[in-house]
């Protein structure tokens, strides 16, 4: 929980920049007064430009990017690449003191270069796209400056400057509400609540208040839905509550991914190899009389040997691969090791709002008196559609064409919802006189709009709650039950209540008695259609989603049942609730709760911090600037794209350009098939690589002499293994991948059998090599070519190539080789035919083999070298017919016991 902790110490010792800690607790005339500010005239433009001096400008600070330089130190941190600098120095030494040239440290060289340039670059593409994809909101704000209302740059606005706002606009730093007319501002990017929360100016509130809460604030970043005000600017910039989060997040560093952590095991594991075997070899040597730097030699050698020089290249390359992939399925990664972190997810923790659900008020269902309950589909009698009507008269939502010919909405959420209802049912809303309205207010949840009508007098429609109508008769017992019905869904219910006057009271207010009711409609922010069937395939691929929202509970537990999230014996957990546990007793619990709300950015990172502490690996989804803190937390952190706001995306790892949940799970697909393209490359090299070292000591301890040269290794491992091993990364996917459960945070990359399989091909390759050796050095087959060390280096050196060439046809799939098809990856097959050949002519041709040491063989030497490049694959064969037998029997087995009746 050291984040959480983090973040909370940060929060709590934070102040205002200008002394207040809580504005909400102030009067007006206290916070315009400590800001020295005029109601009546604002700032002068003096005062603006001084307080601009000292405060800077209305901006988040820009995380600091990563220079090339410290690009290129963290890419030499590896082990693996630390171990081939080493070589690349010790082969360096050895060309200039023996002058046998610089081949073999160029090559290194060259490897370990193009390793960092492949991350490094890919890296900077990822974050040049964010830049070119972040929506610039508008940068003009209205203010009262020297007495005069003014259009002002949101970045030049400071602290004391007085704007107005009005529907539509966006709220350009934080303020203290110095007056207001039924303001509404939708919060969700801050608090995560889909609802426009309700302002008032005149409230003063004491204590600790949460920010949704503080209904006398407004906040930079936020929109203002309906109503209008004045406010007195209190923070901009890193000082206001989405700049502290900002900052908070350019404060923390993540934690290791698991493949960072696999890929850092395999590098001690390998180092460790090399450092052993190099002690070994020169001990041998020693004790054998060698010279100095002849042992030096052989311990670079075994150096080039131990480390497979082209696993970082392809593991680049595959989740290079990946990211491709996911960009064209709409999701752009940020940063690399995120690609195969996706694959082993084992939790998502999503937001409700805007990411499981559309983010937009729906009207689900409608109820008129004296009739039934209908769907909005179902919406087809004439009476629903004057009642739609009148809902529509009764609220202050509008609609305008845009220039592509749709029609862009302005106003509350939900009257925009009913808008919306009457233009699907091709109705246009009646064009109405308006003779007065009492407008909505939290104390009396309602409002009420009279119009003009044709025949004389008015009509009077009141909009609201139900239990708040002044209904000429009470609440019918049938209106009861169909509110009551409503709410269970998790509906917002609106009732329309009407009378008709012909003279209006001098205070508006006093039409509000004796209302006939008229109907109730049932609202509710829609789940994604897409939502419900991308969670199934995440369960089925034993991922677990978690809804994480600043809604109530109520809400989103109907959500969370729709959609599937939520399931027998599974809970809802308040933030409220939440607080009030401790570290370990929400560790303990945390896998009964499916859906947690009313939680704040605290909360939220407990949450993911919890599940982690599980050894669960965590993808955390969200939009807001209220979910960066647990996006940065999680494993994988995924913000929207569309939605999403700046800082959400730069805490994030991945995000997602089509705001699609969906997306996410083909994600996740994707980063499972990049983690098994990264074993089999992992099978793929080490194999040849243990192979090697495991022969060269044999040969040296024997009293056989040098296997195979440094330079010899180099081609095998760069253009034998490297080449052909390129294409493994562009493996097709196993679809079985999302049948399985997702790979434990703890779980090695040798898991499931691969240490066997790596154990049999190593002990098969280094036989087959030895045994080419020792013919070539050994035994006299041929007249013209006679026994030498040089020639039983070029049998070893041609087999090591061919067999270690061949193996990547084993390690594709556990299927036999023959039931692959050439077209599943046709350049893997290409590359792996191409290096055979090279290796062959190498051989062939007397005055390209001389410049490696290799010399010409005989043809039954050529026939030896084919056969013995043939055992590895065949001993594989034999076993994976004889596994997946067994697995066969096992799976009928299973079958009986399940069916009996069928066997």
């Amino acid at each position: 929980m050291a984040i959480y902790n983090i973040f909370v110490n940060f929060v709590h010792t934070i102040t205002e920049v200008n002394g207040m800690e809580k504005w909400y607790q102030y009067t007006n005339n206290q916070v315009m007064a400590y800001l020295k500010s005029d109601l009546g005239k604002g700032l002068s433009q003096a005062q603006a430009d001084e307080r601009l001096g000292q405060h800077g400008r209305n901006q988040f600070a820009e995380q600091q990017k990563e220079s090339l330089a410290a690009a290129v130190v963290h890419q030499l941190k590896d082990v693996a690449t630390l171990v081939l600098v080493l070589a690349s120095v010790l082969s360096l030494m050895l060309a200039i003191r023996e002058g046998h040239g610089y081949l073999e440290p160029a090559v290194i060289a060259a490897i370990i270069i193009m390793n960092m340039v492949l991350a490094i670059s890919q890296e900077r593409r990822a974050e040049q796209a964010l830049e070119a994809l972040q929506n610039m909101n508008s940068p003009i704000c209205l203010v009262l400056r020297d007495g005069v209302q003014s259009e002002v740059d949101t970045a030049l606005v400071v602290p004391g400057d007085i704007i107005l706002l009005s529907t539509g606009a966006l709220v350009p730093a934080d303020a203290r509400l110095i007056n207001s007319t039924s303001l509404q501002v939708e919060e969700a990017a801050l608090t995560g609540e889909s609802e426009p929360a309700e302002k008032d100016a005149e409230i003063r509130l004491e204590g600790k208040v949460p920010l949704g809460d503080q209904v006398n604030m407004v906040f930079s970043g936020t929109l203002v839905t309906g109503g209008q005000a004045a406010a007195v600017v209190t923070a901009t910039g890193m000082n206001t509550e989405m700049g502290r989060i900002a900052g908070y997040l350019n404060d923390t560093q993540k934690l290791k991914t698991p493949l960072q952590e696999r890929l850092d095991k395999i590098g001690k594991l390998i180092s460790f190899i090399a450092v052993i075997s190099a002690v070994v070899l020169v001990m041998i040597g020693l004790f054998q009389g060698e010279e100095l730097w002849s042992i030096i030699l052989l311990a670079v050698s075994l150096a080039v040997a131990a480390v497979p020089e082209t696993l970082n290249l392809i593991v680049t390359l595959s989740l290079t691969n990946g990211v491709q992939k996911m960009v064209r399925k709409n999701a752009l990664i940020r940063k690399l090791p995120a690609v195969e972190t996706l694959g082993n997810t084992s939790v998502i923790c999503s937001d409700k709002t805007g990411t499981l659900t559309q983010n937009q008020m729906h009207i689900e269902q409608l109820w008129m008196c004296g009739s039934k309950v209908v769907s909005s589909s179902e919406m087809l009698d004439v009476g629903y559609l004057d009642f739609l009507q009148e809902l529509a008269i009764a609220g202050n939502a509008a609609a305008e064409i845009e220039a592509d010919g749709g029609l862009r909405y302005m106003g509350n959420p939900t009257e925009q919802a009913i808008l919306k209802l009457l233009h699907e049912k091709e109705q246009v809303p009646i064009n109405t006189r308006r003779a007065g309205e009492v407008p909505f207010s939290s104390q009396r949840k309602m409002m009420t709009v009279v119009v003009e009508q044709a025949e004389g007098g008015y009509l009077v429609l009141t909009k609201g709650a139900l239990d708040r109508m002044p209904l000429k008769e009470g609440i019918a017992k049938e209106a009861k039950y169909v509110h009551d019905r409503f709410a269970k869904n998790a509906l917002r219910v609106i009732a329309l209540a009407s009378k008709q006057v012909k003279k209006l009271p001098r205070d508006l207010e006093q039409l509000e008695s004796n209302l006939e009711l008229v109907g109730m409609i049932g609202l509710i922010d829609p789940p994604r259609l897409e939502a419900k069937a991308a969670i199934i395939r995440a369960k089925n691929a034993g991922i677990r989603t978690i809804m994480i929202t600043g809604d109530h509970a109520a809400t989103a537990g109907a959500i969370a049942r729709q959609i599937g999230i939520l399931g027998e014996g599974q809970q809802v957990l308040t933030g409220a609730e939440l607080d009030e546990m401790n570290d370990d007793t929400l560790i303990d619990t945390i896998a009964q709760y499916s859906v947690y709300a009313r939680v704040s950015p605290e909360n939220k990172i407990r949450i993911v911090e919890a599940w982690q502490e599980k050894d669960a690996v965590v993808a955390m989804t969200g939009d807001g600037v209220n979910d960066a803190p647990a996006l940065k937390a999680a494993d994988v952190g995924v913000a929207m794209g569309i939605t999403g706001t700046e800082v959400a995306k730069s805490a994030a790892d991945m995000i997602l350009t089509d705001d699609n949940f969906t997306t996410i799970v083909e994600a996740v697909e994707e980063g499972r098939n990049v983690y098994s393209n990264i074993r089999k490359v992992i099978y793929f090299l080490l194999v040849c690589n243990m192979s090697e070292i495991i022969g060269m000591l044999f040969a040296q301890i024997a009293g056989w002499g040098k296997l195979v040269t440094p330079v010899l290794l180099l081609l095998i491992n760069v253009l034998g293994d490297g080449i052909p091993g390129l294409y493994l990364a562009k493996e097709t996917s196993d679809p079985r991948l999302m049948t399985r459960g997702p790979i434990d945070r703890s779980e090695s990359f040798f898991a499931d059998g691969l240490t066997r399989a790596i154990a049999q091909q190593t002990a098969a390759a280094t036989f087959v090599m030895l045994t080419a050796f020792y013919l070539g050095k050994f035994i006299d087959v041929s007249t013209v070519y006679l026994p030498s060390e040089e020639l039983g280096q070029t049998m070893a050196f041609l087999v090591l190539g061919w067999s270690s060439i061949i193996h990547i046809f084993t390690v594709r799939s556990r299927k036999s080789i023959f039931q692959r098809s050439i077209r599943d990856n046709v350049p893997l097959v290409y590359s792996a035919i191409a290096m055979i050949l090279v290796f062959g002519l190498m051989v062939a041709l007397p005055p390209f083999g001389k410049i490696f040491g290799l010399v010409p063989i005989s043809g039954t030497h050529w026939g030896a070298a084919v056969l013995l490049s043939l055992i590895p694959i065949m001993i594989a064969e034999f076993f994976k017919f004889w596994d997946n037998r067994a697995d066969r029997m096992a799976h009928r087995n299973r079958l009986v016991q399940h069916h009996p009746i069928e066997d």
